[in-house]
This record gives C-alpha cells, structure tokens and sequence, in this order.
C-alpha cells in the first residue's frame, strides 16, 4: 500500500514538472498547462498511472508533430502555437470519462483507446497533413492547406500510424492482453473518429456552426463509441 502511495506522490510531481516544462515551451497557456495536470491527477487516482502514460504519449506526439516544419507552418500563417485550456479539455475530456469507468468496465478500455486514438490521429494528421496540397473531404477539391475538413494522403497515414502507436502502447502498458485487439480498437477508432472531425469540419465549422472545439469534442466522442464497439 505505502509504495502505491509513493508512486502516486512521485507521479503527480513528475506531472507538476511535465506542466510547468510544456508551459515554458509555450506549447499550452497557463490555464491548459493547469487543467493538463489536474485531469492527470484524477486519471492517476481513479485509473492509475498506465493510462495516464496513454495521455502523456498523445500529448508527446502531438507536440512533436506541432513542432515539425514549424517555421514552414508560420509562413503559411498555420502554426498553432500554444494551446489553451479550451483544446486541451475538447481532445481530453471523453478520455478522461472513459479512464475513469475503465478500470470497472471492460468496453471503457475500448473506449478510451478510441477517444485518444482520433485525438491522435486528428492531430498528426492536421500537423503532417498541412504539408501537401489537400482536398475537401466533401468534394475531393483541392484546397488551401489548414482549410477546415481538407484531408490528405501524408495527413490521413500520419494519423493512422500515429492511432497505431496509441494501440501498441495500451498492449505493452497492459490496458489490453491482446495487441491484434488494441491495434484493431485503435486503428479502426481513430480513422473513424479523423474522418468524422474532418467530415464535420467541412460541414459545420466552415459555415461557423460549430467551431474548432466543438468538432474535436464530436470526433473524440465518436471514436470513443467506436472503441466500446470493438471492444464488446
């Protein structure tokens, strides 16, 4: 018991360090940074520290992806810079519901594995997929890259091997024993919830109905039923 308490104690330190770190590097505001450590907080006590590094692992990925060609993005007047609190809670708040049921409901596993799947996938996409001349996933037009609901082929492979990573990583973490079942949940989910972020992007947030939060909230809710799906 004593050493699950230090564990717990040395991961919310190692949060409030990883808070501040993504702080300085100007990737989230204040409040995001703040927000990104008590939703840790809540992961670690209510599902524990495995799927916590689900978390971290999407956010490093996200980072990095953000970070790649960054000087090109700024002369395309597309580099996102730091997020606030508003991105963090849209990409995290259904995954953060899902680990907290996870640990007593076995589809809630799946459904977590969804919801960070298309956070990932949405992300690596968007970030990578800015680099090519896309298409609107509506018409197949070509399109400005960064137009809301453009996809791509870099875009739509870079998101679906960054969902496979999320998979590989809740077998070897132990969210899951199978890793054809964790890379089915997570590929699957992922592609799906993209697509949909992309579809409703096109839709609903270019006609200014929904905006960016809205449409990453919708996509991650849907990867994550995908997920209970294939789960079952």
């Amino acid at each position: 018991m004593q050493d699950i308490v230090w564990v717990h104690c040395l991961s919310v330190i190692a949060l409030f360090i990883m808070g501040a770190f993504i702080y300085k590097r100007k990737a989230l505001d204040f409040l995001g940074s703040i927000v990104m450590v008590i939703m840790g907080i809540v992961i670690i006590l209510s599902a524990g520290i495995r799927w916590l590094l689900i978390i971290l692992l999407f956010l490093l990925l996200g980072l990095s992806a953000t970070f790649y060609s960054k000087d090109y993005k700024k002369g395309l007047g597309e580099f996102e810079g730091r997020r606030t609190a508003k991105n963090v809670i849209s990409n995290g708040v259904v995954a953060f519901i899902m680990a907290a049921f996870g640990g007593y409901y076995m589809p809630f596993v799946g459904g977590f594995i969804g919801a960070v799947s298309t956070a990932t996938a949405d992300t690596l996409g968007s970030e990578v997929g800015i680099l090519s001349t896309p298409r609107l996933i509506t018409n197949f037009k070509k399109v400005s890259p960064g137009t809301n609901g453009a996809i791509s082929i870099r875009g739509t492979l870079a998101g679906i091997i960054g969902s496979a990573i999320i998979g590989v990583a809740s077998y070897f973490l132990g969210l899951l024993s199978d890793p054809f079942l964790a890379l089915k949940i997570s590929i699957i989910s992922g592609t799906i919830g993209c697509f949909m972020d992309s579809l409703l992007g096109a839709l609903l947030e270019n006609k200014n109905i929904l905006n960016n939060e809205h449409v990453n909230l919708l996509a991650t809710i849907t990867g994550a039923i995908v997920g209970i799906l294939c789960a079952l």
